[in-house]
């Protein structure tokens, strides 16, 4: 959530029953429409694409729709996200600085509708705040004349407000620097590059985090802000970082809780901190192991349970969550190099990872119990090559 930065989830078709028995999106078998960008070029533009897979609900497994894939409306698609209403679908493309808003039909086909740009350089992940209808975007550097791939700068987070109809906005004003982004300084050495790798929204709305690392001297930090209702950040801790391992690799929120989770990437640990007020302390037992190089982490609805992909394993660690303490359930074994989770929002009953090496996503069943993992039935199920980022949304049934 260019691994460090390819996590990022989080997270539904018209056609016929075939002999096989596929289950359509006519069907209500259907629960979920799941978007999986893939970031090798294709097509007349050199677009990536987003692929469209429903998912049967009875057994998990998942058939890509007719018309599937979609040109991404860019260059090097990274991430996407639905929107509040699941009405849209909003794809990030890396080496076009855009977002590409897509309306999203009734059998889950994707329809472009607006782009914009970011105010940054090399945007590569988004999230939603659902209840402020705000979507923040990261970008790997600040538009800065100096700012290139061979000169290194800071990144920076944006803000765009979400209209009624799902565009964008204008992005937000930062008034302290009269532009339109907030930097990721470091205040005990403001020269160093900080180089970001996610972003989540605490499960309020009203706190925003943002992991990076010191590319100048080392060190991984979370960034924290005040995320205020119209649309502007405020930082926390007048400024300064919180500690967060070697190399943060992504971050995710417990949707129930107060409880925010970075993967380290470097060390192969699951940093776990407790929200008061803004301030992250870390819950007892943090770290917890992982794998080798986790660089994607998703909590389920419930709170309950955390998955995190571990890329050069090739597989995926269960965790229960108790008072925000990780216990181990077990590992499971993926594609190769996952990149990116995500967990089905109609039933929390199934889990993806997109697989970047061997383009494929990988589905399992969630056991609610104990929160292991089954191999849902033909898994894993072909995507377009290099797959980068998955997103889902429940399965909308026509007027409904």
């Amino acid at each position: 959530m260019k691994l460090k930065r390819l996590s990022q989830l989080v997270l539904v078709s018209a056609a016929s029953l075939v002999a096989a028995g596929l289950i359509t999106a006519c069907s209500t078998l259907t629960a979920d429409f799941v978007y999986v960008t893939s970031a090798l070029a294709a097509g007349p533009n050199q677009y990536g694409q987003v692929d469209v897979f429903e998912v049967n609900s009875d057994s998990g497994r998942m058939r890509q729709i007719p018309a599937s894939p979609f040109p991404s409306g860019g260059r090097n698609p990274v991430a996407d996200a639905p929107a509040p209403d699941n009405a849209s679908l909003y794809v990030v493309n890396e080496d076009d600085n855009s977002i590409v808003q897509f309306i999203i039909g009734n059998d889950g086909k994707l329809y472009p509708n607006s782009t914009v740009n970011t105010p940054g350089v090399f945007p590569f992940a988004i999230t939603i705040s659902s209840g402020a209808k705000l979507l923040y975007v990261l970008d790997l550097y600040q538009p800065l004349p100096t700012c290139s791939t061979a000169s290194p700068c800071s990144g920076a987070v944006s803000v765009f407000p979400i209209n009624k109809d799902d565009t964008l906005g204008n992005p937000s004003t930062n008034s302290s620097i009269g532009a339109s982004y907030w930097p990721l300084i470091l205040p005990s050495n403001p020269t160093h590059v900080m180089t970001p790798t996610g972003l989540t929204v605490a499960a309020s709305g009203a706190y925003l985090y943002v992991t990076a690392y010191d590319s100048t001297s080392g060190g991984g930090y979370i960034f924290g802000f005040t995320a205020n209702s119209d649309g502007t950040l405020t930082p926390l801790n007048g400024g300064v970082p919180f500690a967060a391992g070697t190399q943060p690799s992504s971050i995710a929120q417990d949707p129930v809780g107060n409880y925010i989770y970075a993967t380290d990437q470097a060390t192969g640990k699951i940093l776990g901190y407790q929200e008061t007020n803004g301030l992250l302390t870390p819950v007892s037992g943090s770290p917890f192991p992982s794998g080798n190089a986790p660089v994607a982490i998703v909590v389920d609805a419930l709170g309950k349970f955390a998955y995190a992909v571990n890329s050069l394993d090739a597989n995926v660690t269960a965790y229960s969550i108790n008072n925000g303490t990780l216990t181990r359930v077990g590992t499971y074994t993926t594609g190769t190099q996952p990149v990116a989770i995500g967990i089905d929002p109609s039933r929390n009953q199934y889990l993806y990872t997109a697989n970047f090496l061997s383009g494929d996503v990988s589905g399992f069943q969630i056991n609610p119990t104990d929160g292991s993992l089954l191999i849902s039935q033909f898994s894993p199920f072909k995507s377009n090559a290099q797959p980068t980022a998955v997103a889902a949304i429940p399965h909308r049934l026509p007027n409904k």
